[in-house]
């Protein structure tokens, strides 16, 4: 019985079967995409995903495990260092396959396949777009409320009323410092009162004490 031997055999040997995959998981983790058969790109696939998965796991042992399959130091140093980052939000689902037709020559089914960024990046950069967009814009204009019948009426019962208080002649008032002003101008002058009398009365009086004297 076939216990776990899934997967096509591609009239190939394991071996030979197993360094085509390891170019190939290599060239798609460089280039991020590349272009091959159909059924190849659907068993690429697991591989591809099985690489990215070590890397967001991120320890030593899991970096000696990509590099027995990875030919390149370089491609798993990058993708050790991006996928954490790049495919934090889903488990799984790395990898996208388009078909692009028929090969000439043998009529093989052609496909891309390449890796996904996932589109969780692609909703939070919009969002903050449409952030930025809603500060930029200007502020609502409020309409102007429509005034009542009776809001319109008083304003001309005001204009009625000041023309008629205007009619009326205002009282003068006096003010405290010219009532005080009063009281001292009279005070002078019953002081000069005062004064002339008293230069009369010696006027009076000296030629009396003169005639007493003789």
């Amino acid at each position: 019985m076939r216990h776990r031997k899934a997967g096509s055999k591609f009239n190939r040997n394991s071996s030979h079967r197993k360094a085509m995959f390891r170019n190939m998981v290599t060239s798609l983790l460089k280039y991020e995409r590349i272009k091959t058969t159909d059924q190849k790109a659907k068993e690429l696939r697991g591989w591809a995903d099985h690489i990215i998965t070590l890397a967001k796991r991120g320890d030593l042992h899991a970096r000696r495990q990509a590099l027995s399959i990875v030919r390149e130091k370089a491609v798993v140093h990058k993708i050790f260092e991006e996928a954490p980052k790049r495919f934090a939000s889903v488990s799984g689902g790395y990898t996208r396959v388009v078909k692009l037709g028929r090969r000439p020559g043998d009529a093989a089914l052609m496909s891309l396949i390449e890796l996904v960024t996932p589109e969780v990046q692609k909703t939070k950069k919009k969002t903050a777009k449409k952030k930025a967009a809603a500060k930029k814009a200007p502020a609502k204009t409020v309409a102007p409320k429509k005034e009542t019948a009776a809001e319109s009426k008083a304003p001309e019962e005001m204009a009625e009323a000041v023309p008629a208080q205007a009619d009326a002649k205002p009282e003068k008032k006096v003010p405290a410092e010219s009532g005080t002003n009063a009281a001292e101008d009279k005070g002078g002058s019953t002081t000069g009162v005062e004064e002339s009398a008293a230069e009369k009365t010696t006027d009076e009086g000296a030629p009396k004490t003169e005639e007493t004297e003789k």
